[in-house]
């Protein structure tokens, strides 16, 4: 049993996320800003029941200050669904971006795609820099694109962790550990 949350609001510079797995009789969880290393709690409850109703508990509480599940890792198991919605919404933020409108519609769909797709974006969120140019919004709906494109095993993976530092494999692109210089690389 596991669970990654997020909470984002671009606006109050909040970027963090919350994720919890039950293994026998522990529950382990980890929290922090997203991209940047977790920190982590090992509570050791005895049986696997008290740690799945520690889990549930804690699973609730964050769910009502405003956490939203999402994955730590979007690849081509991702549903589509929330692959097409991530698209929709890079779909909004494009011409916001093209005509320098960092409206509310802007930020509204920037913490709707955050919450699909975590993403690092430093200590300080400035709405104006995430997405310089059109080309680094193209860039990412590139990748998710390529996720529908994709089998499962040779898949794009577009991810999100707690590490700072950038990697790049063979077969998969990934975010996952990836500054926010990423936006800018191409």
């Amino acid at each position: 049993m596991e669970i990654y949350l997020v909470f984002v609001d671009a606006i109050q510079n909040s970027n963090k996320f919350w994720a919890a797995i039950v293994e026998d009789s522990n529950l382990t969880v980890q929290w922090g800003r997203v991209g940047y290393k977790a920190q982590t709690k090992v509570h050791p409850l005895g049986n696997h029941q008290r740690a799945v109703s520690k889990f549930n508990n804690l699973v609730a509480e964050k769910t009502m200050k405003g956490y939203r599940r999402s994955q730590s890792q979007i690849d081509s198991n991702c549903e589509v669904s929330e692959i097409n919605r991530a698209i929709e919404l890079l779909e909004i933020i494009r011409p916001c971006v093209e005509q320098r409108n960092f409206s509310v519609a802007y930020i509204n769909a920037l913490n709707q795609y955050l919450k699909i797709v975590p993403t690092p974006l430093g200590m300080q969120i400035e709405l104006y820099r995430v997405y310089r140019s059109v080309e680094d919004v193209d860039y990412q709906m590139g990748l998710l694109n390529s996720l529908l494109a994709t089998p499962a095993p040779i898949a794009v993976a577009v991810a999100v962790s707690h590490a700072p530092e950038a990697t790049v494999e063979t077969a998969v692109v990934s975010l996952k550990t990836i500054s926010k210089n990423f936006w800018r690389h191409l």
